[in-house]
């Protein structure tokens, strides 16, 4: 288009269009960018003359085309305003086809003109059309975006003109009748019927505050935090919702919060300030409700969306409609209920107004800006998933309800002026759980509806007890609706059916067909249900009832629920859920039961029952059943782990019950560490929390991350001491948060760890917390980090927060701090004498403390005397480690720094790494560090130091005489410093005064590794090293990594000397060639410190090392002799060897030559080790024959070293060619060793040639070079190939080898033969001592020999499998090892009869021979087939064990075998048939077992069966054969009748026994078995130890027992445990045992003696002189019998172990034991012997000291008053037995000091008492100075998880403890697997580990 031709075609237009436009130009502006995006307009705009800038954007419009020029017109004509001559004058120029282009429209093709001609004259003329005509319809898709959209087209202008005044006119008139229409709706009037005229007066906003977007947004979009300048949490006012937040995008503010926080009140009152004409920015005002929407179900445009359900214009509503878009950006619609709407959103946009759409739909197009764009769209909704139509840029914001004073105002102008106000605000104000409701709106009008009846007729403080829960004041506020009658059952069923329905079909509206009538009068009546017309569409009206309010509906649904018997238990169990409240991807949306499961859980309670039994019409067991299900549903839920959204809910369900039980129960499972992550929170929920947690017995940690949170929420927390660890993160919280918060912390007495971080509190809210924080004496940690704070706020933070007396951490990290603050917070860390560390890193900021109690107590009681001389100790004692890295530090911070430290207590670390202080930075800090008094480290790494700056370091070093080690490596960027701790002024003065002034603190270490140094450098470092040789040796030195060469060895080699002594110096990594490493051998010789060579050349790790210096002599006091001419250290004498080894390195002949020339001049003795691939046979040679040029060696290694198979050999000749080697070692051809003896030593040689693949062609030749040594001791030829033949060589060549130690032939592959061989080879090697061979999978084969001939000798054969064949081969060789005494047959396959024929056929010359057969069949064989086996020995038995448990079978043989005469065995076999079989095996056993002394028999069978008749009858005819059986034993059988006959018959005969044992047997007839079996002891004069535990002692049975013992004089020990014996027959007992002067030992254990039987045992014990120890445990001896019985034991001087528990003893026997302990007590017991306070501090005094005794349990005693606290202490005591002694935390004090006396303390035991965290604090404190104690029984307690911790931290300090048993303590499993992970030896199982 040609721009001069329109300026010159009409130019009174052009000058009048620029007139109007320079009056506009910011307008003028706006719409240059928008139709020019891309131009840069800053010429044209900052142009001095306004005119000729509009002419430049004019032309820059006209640039673009007739079409954009024709818009812009329009955008004149109709958007400013213009005159009526020139707006036609504008048109018709320019807005006509006249001069279009070609392909435009003409302007009746316009978008703006409908097509249809009857159309266009209708809207010509301005009549409106109906709605829903799609003709009309404008088309937006060939409009510009954002172009304002014209309604008409430019006809004759003036009627255009007309048009649009006209439209104007309607549209103000339209506004004005909708203004009117919301005032009458809306609008403040008088009151409804039912409704307080007070609680319309005012309104009290509830809390708003803005929230980043939680919509659920499209995962494919993303996520936009909206505006940056509007900060996350902040407060909002009503005006505030309507700011301009975004210039760009649709305005779309969403309100979330809770039911009854005032969402839909909110919106009511919006539109009564609209209509009342104080919204001054919004013309028009739409509000719309979803839950009536959803009735619509037919699709609506919106022009129908806005007319028709609102208000209809009165005529032509497209221009009403019209202006409303032109207009946009005054418009306000308002959606309440979002979460209610029943319709999915469609994902497809459109621009058509009238295009039909759902009205979600509508919402949704709106929220996007695609239709009415530039409207405002306020929508309210519950918090939970909201529909994915809400733009990301959507502004969120919270409403939380009332604060504490928005409560008190609220009721305030409820009641007015009337005189129950101030009753009403003392009720509030005394109850806190009134306060905890009335945070919520809905809940405080109904609490002030309920006092408002309540108050008049009650007394003060009772009308809130009447109201403890919501569900109980929604009951009272329904009752208060018919104060004078009950209300009828039958319709408050009714209604709450209704509401059920409605819920369960997500309804809240209902019509008259839904409610019955006369449920509809009633709740109307009643003020229980509210009516409302619905606009269905033009004209079309319906009226809609609903519930006062959702909460309402869901009561009457939960009493339904409870009372109605159409509802069973599993209905009602279906109907409690718990609801997440995290926003859910898989759910449409919000369901309507939020609270029906806290309903129901609140009438379960037992104060709604009469209230329920009249709703239930008294069916009161219908009631109780349900109430019960509702608690035992909870139960379940209580048992369970949940995420944090349902815990809450669990809390708010609890808390409705009033069941204190539920209440612990769900307190007690809820774990340690209780996290809340990103759902939102308000007052009430943590106060459902708070009052679940009141019933927790242990400590819990509160979590709360990215959860919205009500900001005074922390008021809900006050008072609960059962919160150790609270944590809150999100940037919602604020300065009204923090102020919230310091009013709870000062309640809660057991807090010990507070976190604030992520927040955006400013200084107001700091000094509230710290404030606060200062009424804390027992926080322990702090973390306030990430919040935002500056300078002055960390400053006054820090002030404030490091005098609390326990504080041990406090994080103040990423927040913003400047260098000179972080100056003062080092001033501050330096001048509080309780921090340890300060941390600062970049944005990490930490304060470590350690606290001292005993300081702080010492302060409070004389502040003014103790103040400064706490502070010097402090100052002396106290080490504190600053570590400031990456903080910009440059060198005048370091000088300020410096002046800082040197007036500061003395430092343990302190580190500047990562700083900018350079050369002179470091300088300064080094020449700075010995008045530092650093006792560990200084780090300077990363500072930019460079080598020249090494140099100055180091001499700046040379007069710190604690510096340690030094590491510097520039390429690393590391600079450290280490220190040692100096001596205390006052300490060790003495010693240190007979030390030389010049001696060190110790060597130090100088590491310059890693630093580019060449040969260039080492002259002034080594004269920087040289000038601190004052201070004492160098120590260590480590030039590694460098770049010295062969040049830097040479030099470096010149320069040792002038170093002085040193320990170490690594040379690794510089570059060495192989000359130098064989030249620097000669530094062991040359160099007088150097003792040890170790070099890896491969790898360049090249370390020279001296001796280890005596620093342990200077360590552990004065030297013995610093006289002149004494040795210093590093140039004391050395004793230990020289060593020098090379690996990595090819080693050829020329090389190894070289080697040991240069070997040859260092002094002995030395060790020398080599490795490297492989060592040729040449190479081996020449090192074997160079070993006598090296008298001095001392060790010959070759290690990972391949060699050939001929060194075998080579290593045996080197006994000859070297005489001073002393053993030779070989393993696997790859490891070889040899040692060597000097000239003095004197002994045996030893070769080991193992795993070297030698076979039987070997075995000659090796044995043939071994045996010319006459001294060969020791010879390994294990893991090689030798075989059977191999092995039978080398057996062969054995007599002629002189070997007097070991032969390891194991694991050679040899099986059976070579067993049978060893036999053979056995009688010609008398030396041999001992042989043991096993050829099971881990085959051994070992001969042992003595250097003289054995006189006996030992075989052991294990898993050999003998076959039968093998078996005469077997017993033929064992026949012929004449010194063999002890054989062992274990798990070879021996059966009965193989073991028989061995028997039979081993034959022996003389001697005992000792046979033990081990087999698993041994467990269930017979007596009888046993024995039989035995008969066939060849020699005389004369011993016999069977034991069933170990499966074993031991026979003693004596050879030769002994013939008895007949005659002497005639007598004794006259009763048996010497024709049977049984006959003759006795016959054959009588005489094998003749000589038999010993007779075991355990577990065995003598039962009612062949077997056991059979056995039991060989046992009756053989005892009385065996005339020199000394010990019989029967132990653990089972003996039937005829068995125990046989076995007593048998025993009769047997007078000569000393040992009887028959316990723990089980007889078929117990009395007469016993009877039997005591009848056997008469006679038995010689016993000297009989054993009857467990055999039932009667009146009969005790006097055969007494009578067989009245001659028994030699008894020394009598167990009769378990025995049934009472006080009678302890009375027989006692006189039999008057004769038995010589008794040690009885046992009397768990019998039933009384005192009765006490007495006689107290009457002989006098006489039994030799007594040492006795056992009457639970006895049921009294006082009476325990005091008889103290005095007596008295008198047994002997006495070492003394066992009385489970005795009623109490005191007096205590009291009487206590006046005469036996000396000699090693053991007492007294465990549950009713011992009370008095009798245990006697006893405790009087054992005090006791030096002998080992082993002490009182347990189970009341020891409630506490032990006694030892004074002497008990040096040999080894366990201490106090289980369950009711000793509580003052008494542990005592204890834990007593603890320390016993220093070999090895086992406490202290469960099932009352032990807590005070106790386990006591034992932590004494634990680590226990260096036996290895268990600790803790069970049963009540040690928390911080008594734990405690333990835990004893046990850290170097502890020998195994184990500290925890099992059934007060610990959360969480807490206690966290324990567990840090400290292992923390046993919480059941079953100990």
């Amino acid at each position: 288009m040609d721009i001069a031709g329109i300026q010159m075609g009409s130019g009174n237009t052009w000058d009048w269009l620029v007139q109007l436009l320079s009056k506009n130009p910011e307008w003028l502006s706006t719409k240059v960018k928008f139709f020019l995006p891309n131009t840069d307009l800053g010429s044209s705009s900052e142009s001095p003359d306004p005119a000729q800038g509009v002419t430049l954007q004019l032309k820059l419009l006209c640039g673009r085309g007739l079409a954009t020029w024709r818009s812009f017109i329009y955008c004149v004509c109709m958007e400013l305003e213009v005159p009526l001559e020139l707006e036609v004058l504008l048109l018709s120029t320019w807005g006509h086809e006249e001069g279009t282009l070609p392909g435009e429209m003409s302007p009746e093709q316009s978008p703006g003109v409908p097509q249809n001609p009857t159309a266009r004259q209708s809207c010509l003329a301005g009549n409106p059309s109906p709605l829903g005509v799609g003709d009309l319809s404008w088309s937006g898709s060939q409009l510009h975006h954002g172009l304002k959209r014209p309604h008409h087209s430019p006809g004759p202008s003036p009627q255009w003109k007309h048009c649009r005044r006209q439209r104007r006119e309607l549209a103000q008139r339209y506004l004005e009748l909708l203004r009117t229409s919301v005032q009458e709706h809306y609008g403040s009037g008088p009151p409804s019927s039912g409704q307080h005229l007070a609680s319309l007066q005012a309104y009290i906003p509830p809390i708003l505050q803005w929230s980043r977007a939680t919509t659920p947004l499209d995962p494919q979009k993303g996520a936009n935090s909206g505006d940056p300048k509007t900060e996350d949490g902040t407060d909002v006012s009503i005006q505030d919702l309507f700011s301009s937040r975004s210039h760009k995008g649709p305005r779309v503010t969403v309100l979330l919060g809770k039911a009854g926080m005032g969402k839909t009140t909110l919106a009511h009152r919006l539109c009564q300030k609209w209509a009342e004409g104080q919204l001054h920015r919004f013309q028009a005002l739409f509000l719309f409700e979803f839950r009536k929407l959803n009735l619509i179900t037919r699709l609506l445009t919106l022009p129908q969306l806005l007319f028709d359900l609102s208000l209809n214009p009165e005529a032509e509503p497209e221009a009403v409609f019209q202006y409303l878009q032109e207009n946009a950006s005054r418009v306000l619609l308002i959606f309440d209920g979002l979460d209610e709407a029943l319709y999915p959103c469609s994902g497809r946009e459109t621009v058509d107004p009238h295009s039909p759409r759902p009205a979600l739909a509508l919402f949704s197009d709106l929220c996007r800006g695609t239709l009415l764009p530039g409207c405002w769209v306020m929508a309210t909704s519950r918090p939970g998933k909201l529909p994915t139509c809400l733009p990301t840029e959507a502004a969120m914001v919270h409403m939380w309800g009332f604060d504490g004073p928005r409560v008190e105002e609220y009721v305030s102008h409820f009641f007015g002026e009337q005189p129950s106000r101030e009753a009403a605000l003392a009720e509030l104000r005394a109850n806190r759980q009134l306060q905890n409701m009335c945070a919520v709106p809905a809940l405080c009008l109904a609490v002030c509806l309920c006092l408002y009846h309540l108050l008049p007729g009650s007394a003060p403080d009772q009308c809130a007890a009447l109201l403890p829960t919501v569900t109980q004041l929604y009951m009272c506020m329904v009752l208060a609706r018919s104060p004078r009658r009950p209300l009828p059952a039958t319709t408050l069923l009714g209604l709450g059916e209704v509401a059920l329905r409605g819920l369960e079909a997500r309804k809240t509206i209902f019509y008259v067909g839904d409610i019955a009538p006369p449920l509809l009068a009633f709740g109307a009546a009643h003020h229980l249900l509210t009516s409302f017309r619905i606009r269905m569409g033009p004209g079309h009206w319906d009226t809609g009832y609903a519930f006062t309010h959702l909460s309402l509906q869901e009561f009457f649904a939960a009493l339904y629920l409870m009372a109605s018997p159409k509802v069973d238990e599993d209905t009602l169990a279906r109907h409690i859920t718990l609801n997440s409240r995290w926003v859910l991807r898989t759910k449409a949306s919000l369901g309507l039961s939020d609270h029906l499961p806290t309903f129901l859980a609140g009438l379960a309670s037992h104060a709604c029952r009469p209230f329920l039994s009249h709703v239930a019409q008294n069916d009161e067991a219908r009631v109780g059943a349900k109430q019960t299900a509702v608690v035992q549903v909870l139960r379940k839920m209580a048992a369970h782990r949940f995420t944090g959204p349902k815990v809450v809910e669990l809390c708010h369900c609890v808390a409705e019950t009033q069941v204190p039980e539920l209440a612990q129960l769900t307190a007690q499972r809820l774990p340690y560490q209780l996290p809340f992550h990103n759902f939102p929170l308000t007052y009430t929920d943590l106060a459902a929390l708070a009052s679940v947690l009141e019933h927790r017995a242990g400590p819990i940690h509160l979590d709360f991350e990215g959860c919205p949170l009500e900001p005074h929420c922390p008021e809900a927390l006050a008072g609960c001491g059962q919160i150790e660890n609270l944590s809150f993160k999100s940037r919602k919280c604020g300065d009204a948060f923090a102020e919230a918060l310091s009013r709870s912390l000062p309640t809660l007495g057991n807090l010990q760890k507070l976190g604030l971080t992520g927040s955006k509190i400013t200084a107001r809210g700091i000094s509230h917390l710290v404030q606060a924080l200062s009424f804390c004496p027992q926080l322990e940690e702090i973390s306030l980090h990430d919040n935002q704070l500056k300078d002055q706020e960390v400053l006054g933070l820090v002030e404030g927060l490091l005098c609390l007396a326990l504080l041990r951490k406090l994080d103040l990290s990423r927040n913003s701090i400047s260098v000179s603050t972080l100056l003062c917070l080092v001033k501050a860390a330096l001048t509080c004498p309780t921090v340890r560390t300060l941390q600062v890193r970049e944005t990490d900021l930490i304060f470590l403390l350690a606290p001292s109690v005993e300081t702080a107590t010492e302060l409070q009681r004389a502040p003014d005397l103790q103040e400064n001389v706490n502070w010097k100790k402090e100052t002396r004692t106290r080490g504190l480690a600053l570590r400031l890295q990456k903080c910009q530090l440059k060198v005048h911070h370091a000088e300020m720094l410096i002046a800082l430290l040197q007036e500061g207590p003395p430092l343990e670390e302190l580190d500047l790494s990562g700083n900018q202080l350079e050369d002179e930075g470091c300088r300064l800090l080094a020449e700075a560090a010995p008045q530092l008094h650093i006792a560990r480290k200084l780090d300077l790494s990363d500072n930019e130091l460079s080598v020249a700056g090494v140099s100055h370091v180091l001499r700046a070093l040379s007069t710190c005489s604690t510096l340690t080690e030094l590491h510097i490596s520039l390429l690393c960027k590391t600079v450290l410093l280490t220190f040692a701790h100096e001596p205390e002024e006052q300490e060790g003065a003495q010693e240190r005064s007979q030390m030389p002034a010049e001696l060190p603190m110790g060597p130090r270490r100088i590491r310059l590794a890693h630093s580019g140094f060449q040969a260039k450098h080492l002259e002034p470092l080594c004269r920087a090293l040289g000038e601190s040789r004052c201070l004492g040796p160098l120590g260590h030195l480590d030039l590694s990594g460098n770049a010295l060469g062969d040049e830097g060895a040479a030099l470096l080699a010149q320069l040792l000397p002038g170093l002085g002594p040193l320990q170490s110096l690594d040379f690794s990594e510089n570059g060495f060639s192989l000359d130098a490493v064989f030249s620097l051998v000669r530094c062991l010789s040359t160099v007088q410190w150097a003792a040890h060579l170790d070099i890896s050349f491969r790898s360049q790790r090249i370390l020279l090392r001296g001796d280890e210096p005596g620093r342990e002599v200077l360590a552990a006091g004065p030297l013995p002799d610093c006289s002149a001419g004494a040795q210093l250290p590093g140039f004391r004498p050395r004793h230990g060897p020289r060593s020098f080894r090379l690996s990595e390195c090819q080693l050829e002949p020329p090389s190894i030559t070289c080697l040991i020339a240069a070997l040859q001049e260092c002094p002995g003795p030395l060790e020398v080790q080599l490795s490297c691939e492989a060592l040729s046979e040449q190479g081996l040679e020449t090192l074997l024959c160079c070993l006598p040029r090296l008298p001095q060696l001392r060790l010959l290694q070759l290690s990972e070293t391949g060699l050939t198979p001929r060194s075998p050999f080579l290593l045996a000749e080197v006994f000859s060619k070297c005489p001073q080697v002393q053993k030779v070692e070989l393993r696997s051809l790859r490891h070889a060793t040899l040692l060597f003896k000097s000239s003095e030593e004197q002994g045996g040689v030893c070769c080991r040639f193992a795993g070297c693949g030698l076979t039987q062609e070997h075995v000659e030749p090796l044995c043939s070079v071994l045996g010319k040594r006459e001294d060969l001791c020791q010879l390994d030829l294990s893991a090689n190939l030798l075989g059977d033949d191999g092995l039978r060589r080398l057996l062969e060549c054995l007599p002629r080898m002189p070997i007097s130690g070991s032969l390891d032939l194991s694991h050679n592959s040899i099986s059976q033969e070579s067993v049978l061989s060893l036999l053979e080879m056995l009688p010609s090697c008398p030396r041999v001592r001992e042989a043991s061979v096993s050829l099971g999978s881990e085959q051994s084969f070992w001969i042992h020999f003595s250097k003289q001939e054995e006189a006996g000798k030992m075989l052991r054969l294990s898993e050999c499998s003998l076959l039968p064949e093998q078996l005469p081969r077997l017993a033929s060789g064992l026949s012929q090892v004449l010194q063999l005494v002890e054989l062992t047959l274990s798990r070879c396959c021996l059966g009965l009869k193989q073991l028989s024929v061995v028997l039979h056929l081993l034959r022996h010359p003389a001697g005992v021979l000792s046979l033990r057969v081990e087999e698993p069949w041994l467990g269930r064989a017979r007596v009888l087939a046993l024995l039989e086996v035995c008969a066939q020995a060849s020699g005389n038995v004369t011993a016999v064990s069977i034991s069933g448990t170990q499966q074993q079978l031991c026979v003693q043989l004596e050879f030769p075998r002994r013939e008895k005469h007949a005659e002497a065995a005639a007598p004794r076999l006259a009763p048996c048939d010497l024709g049977t079989h049984h006959s003759l095996l006795v016959q054959q056993l009588t005489e094998t077992c003749a000589r038999l002394q010993r007779l075991s028999l355990s577990q065995v069978n003598l039962s009612d069966d062949d077997d056991g008749d059979a056995s039991s009858l060989l046992l009756r005819d053989l005892l009385p054969a065996l005339s020199e059986l000394k010990s019989f034993r029967l132990t653990s059988s089972c003996v039937s009748t005829k068995g125990l006959s046989h076995l007593t018959s048998g025993l009769g005969h047997c007078h000569h026994l000393e040992e009887l044992d028959l316990s723990n047997n089980q007889f078929s007839e117990i009395e007469t078995g016993t009877l039997a079996l005591l009848a056997a002891l008469e006679g038995k004069r010689r016993l000297q130890r009989l054993s009857l535990t467990h055999l039932p002692l009667g009146g009969s049975t005790v006097a055969v027992l007494t009578r067989g013992l009245s001659h028994v004089a030699l008894l020394q020990s009598f167990r009769l445990s378990w025995n049934h014996i009472d006080d009678v027959g302890c009375c027989h007992i006692s006189e039999a045992l008057r004769a038995a002067t010589r008794l040690e030992e009885l046992i009397l254990d768990h019998n039933q003696i009384g005192d009765t039987g006490a007495w006689h045992l107290a009457a002989i014990l006098p006489g039994l002189p030799e007594l040492r120890k006795i056992d009457l445990s639970a006895n049921g001896i009294g006082p009476a019998g325990g005091v008889q019985l103290a005095a007596s034991l008295a008198l047994c001087r002997h006495l070492e172990e003394l066992m009385l528990g489970s005795n009623a003893l109490g005191d007096p026997t205590a009291l009487q034991l206590a006046r005469g302990l036996p000396p000699h007590l090693r053991v007492l017991h007294l465990r549950s012997s009713r011992l009370g306070p008095e009798g245990v501090l006697s006893l405790v005094r009087a054992l005090d000291g006791c030096p002998h005794v080992e082993e002490i349990s009182l347990a189970e005693n009341s020891l409630a008053q506490g032990l006694p606290r030892l004074c002497t202490g008990l040096p040999q005591l080894r366990q201490m037995d106090l289980v369950s002694c009711e000793i509580d935390n003052q008494a542990a004090k005592h204890l834990a000091a007593s603890f320390l006396l016993c220093p070999a303390l090895e086992e406490i035991l202290l469960s099932w008492n009352l032990l807590g965290d005070e106790a386990a604090a006591e034992l932590a404190q004494v634990l680590p100075q226990m260096r036996q104690l290895k268990r600790v029984d803790l069970e049963k307690n009540r040690i928390t998880a911080r008594g734990a911790r405690l333990l835990a931290e004893g046990l850290a300090q170097g502890s020998g403890i195994q184990v500290i048993r925890l099992w059934n303590n007060p610990i959360p499993a969480d807490a206690a697997q966290h324990l567990q992970s840090q400290e292992p030896r923390l046993d919480f199982a059941f079953f100990g580990s």
